[in-house]
């Protein structure tokens, strides 16, 4: 699942800890590596004024026929951050070349987890990929905190890429959406729509305080093809009646829950 020869995310982490380097600024992957991962792009719309009703109906009205290939579920993450939130100031500065970390699952927000994962995702110029490493199930209860996250990655048995990564990085934001997933006629490009979207934090300890934010009157709508249909994927955009715009909802709900002001690590 994880080739030995890429070691780009762990160097990464590591010069970040030592404060040699920017995190999540690596050396592009060769040819032969981005064609194993397959790198996809990815446009976004935030979506105010319309309830996700009147977005999904714009979608299906569209000329390239999309469809529903299967019902909506509820996405959860627990993103990952340094000491510094170095990530979260890349995303807000743009930055081309990063990997975010994020524990995720579907489904019930608490109780029992049976398949979650733990996901990289790596942004290499207007191109990403992801990987994967399961995790062990577990029984997540509410008000978890960063030592209970800690226990749970180290009883997963990560593979050494995925352990050299992770221990630089701490459990930052935790973060819930319903998403509902479109497909086109010719099976190149997907849309999703993502809304109900809470943000809550993730305290150092068990009783800390827990705060929640919620976005009620936000769509979040994203397309979503490989490379190579770039040039088409204009003709695709023009004919929503949305503007193009940029949206990270870990940048979003840090800012809203100010956690990088809260945290004395």
């Amino acid at each position: 699942m994880v080739q030995n020869k890429e070691k780009t995310v762990s160097k990464a982490a590591e010069a970040t800890a030592n404060g040699a380097v920017e995190p999540a600024v690596a050396k592009a992957p060769n040819q032969q590596q981005a064609k194993a991962l397959v790198f996809r792009k990815e446009r976004k719309f935030v979506i105010e004024g319309f309830d996700i009703a009147q977005v999904e109906a714009v979608v299906k009205s569209h000329p390239a026929l999309f469809s529903s290939p299967f019902p909506p579920r509820y996405i959860n993450n627990i993103y990952f951050d340094t000491r510094e939130f170095r990530n979260y100031r890349d995303n807000v500065a743009g930055s081309t070349n990063r990997e975010k970390f994020r524990i995720r699952w579907y489904g019930e927000q608490y109780g029992q987890l049976k398949k979650p994962v733990l996901e990289i995702k790596i942004k290499r110029g207007l191109a990403g990929t992801k990987k994967y490493a399961a995790l062990k199930p577990i029984t997540l209860e509410r008000g978890f905190s960063v030592d209970d996250i800690r226990a749970w990655l180290e009883d997963s048995n990560l593979e050494p890429e995925y352990r050299e990564a992770i221990k630089y990085l701490i459990p930052s934001l935790h973060n819930r959406y319903r998403r509902k997933y479109f497909l086109s006629a010719d099976k190149r490009f997907r849309v999703t729509l993502d809304d109900q979207l809470a943000y809550v934090n993730v305290p150092k300890l068990p009783g800390f305080f827990v705060r929640q934010e919620m976005e009620r009157a936000k769509v979040v709508m994203e397309l979503k093809y490989d490379t190579e249909d770039d040039a088409y994927a204009t003709w695709i955009t023009d004919h929503f009646p949305f503007r193009l715009s940029k949206n990270s909802k870990y940048a979003i709900g840090v800012k809203k829950l100010d956690i990088w002001n809260q945290h004395e690590w």
